[in-house]
């Protein structure tokens, strides 16, 4: 890291990895401050929202580490921007069958949109956060690349491919060469109270609750029962409501059926799940909208990839067609199963990603 003597904004969760990023930053010798979102709490419209992360005790959690390390610390209210740009898509998702990704639209909207924004009101010319990942320039064509981070276990540039250049070209990302062990280490060498906090594993404003009882709850609507369908039309039972269930799954179906079935597609319009067996969840093309590319401007042939069509799967071979400005077709060498609309399918060259768009 070149401190050229720039000032940083720092993404404060509250968390380990930000507190490690904030030292690091800090002892490069960077002109710094941390910032926290303040994202839950009451939103307005009698709506109140509590979560996992981003609440009060994570924010004095990093407005402590901050003081520690002697660097300012900002919060800064987004809650309003984060029930417009996460919380509203992600339940209006739902209800239109799709699964969402939140934490893909909370790191386009809030970490690396609305963040940097509130940034530059500070006089700031990069952001930092703690994400896993690296970030180079490529000295050939100039166009800033998102790499894997060493640490593939911990590996987050799944859910920052919607980077636009602008952003990469001021992003810090410190943990990216770093192993969690490592970071954990660093935390309680310098006496971080929060060395060994746990991690969320939940959506954070869901907080340990099933995702559609949260949707009910924030929209106040009983989402009415429906037929499960098989792919030829046949009713064989009753849903409990649509957004109770995603792609590919098998349990809570509560049918007495034959052989195990699966959720192959829904209706919202006419309130439908359909159901499969697990051999015709599978297929080998898939086509993405929104999309974003990070190595290159554009496909102009077809390009041989690596791709996932969810956070947690390995990656498979495939070839990327550019059909339109927005939108990709992927063609994977063999047939993959159960990808659902409204995740993301991001592609990979090596360690570099290509880029990425959302499943349509």
């Amino acid at each position: 890291m070149n401190s050229d003597t720039k000032k940083v904004l720092i993404a404060m969760s509250g968390g380990v990895d930000s507190s490690v990023t904030a030292l690091l930053i800090k002892n490069a010798g960077y002109d710094c401050m941390g910032a926290t979102m303040d994202l839950l709490g009451n939103v307005g419209g009698g709506v109140s929202l509590s979560g996992s992360c981003c609440n009060e005790k994570d924010i004095r959690d990093a407005a402590g580490i901050c003081k520690r390390i002697g660097i300012e610390h900002k919060v800064i209210n987004l809650k309003e921007k984060f029930r417009e740009m996460v919380i509203d898509p992600f339940v209006y998702a739902y209800e239109n069958g799709q699964t969402p990704n939140p934490c893909v639209v909370c790191n386009r909207h809030l970490k690396f949109g609305a963040l940097i924004q509130e940034s530059r009101t500070f006089g700031c010319e990069y952001i930092s956060t703690g994400h896993y990942a690296r970030i180079e320039q490529d000295a050939g064509t100039g166009r800033w690349l998102l790499k894997k981070a060493a640490d593939l276990s911990k590996d987050q540039s799944y859910f920052l491919y919607s980077l636009s250049q602008e952003v990469l070209s001021h992003m810090i990302l410190p943990l990216g060469t770093l192993k969690k062990t490592e970071v954990r280490e660093i935390a309680a060498e310098n006496g971080f109270e929060n060395a060994h906090k746990a991690e969320s594993q939940d959506i954070c404003f869901v907080k340990g609750k099933d995702y559609y009882d949260f949707i009910e709850e924030y929209t106040g609507k009983t989402y009415p029962s429906g037929d499960f369908l098989d792919l030829h039309g046949n009713v064989l039972g009753k849903h409990k409501g649509i957004i109770r269930y995603t792609m590919g799954q098998r349990k809570g179906l509560g049918l007495s059926v034959k052989e195990p079935l699966y959720v192959f597609d829904k209706d919202p319009v006419n309130n439908t799940v359909i159901l499969a067996k697990n051999e015709e969840l599978f297929s080998k093309e898939v086509n993405v909208k929104d999309i974003n590319l990070i190595s290159m401007s554009s496909l102009e042939n077809e390009t041989r990839v690596f791709a996932r069509t969810r956070y947690n799967q390995k990656e498979q071979p495939a070839i990327a067609v550019q059909t339109a400005p927005d939108t990709l077709r992927v063609i994977f060498d063999e047939p993959q199963r159960a990808a659902a609309k409204g995740q993301a399918l991001v592609m990979y060259n090596d360690d570099t990603v290509v880029g990425g768009g959302t499943i349509c």
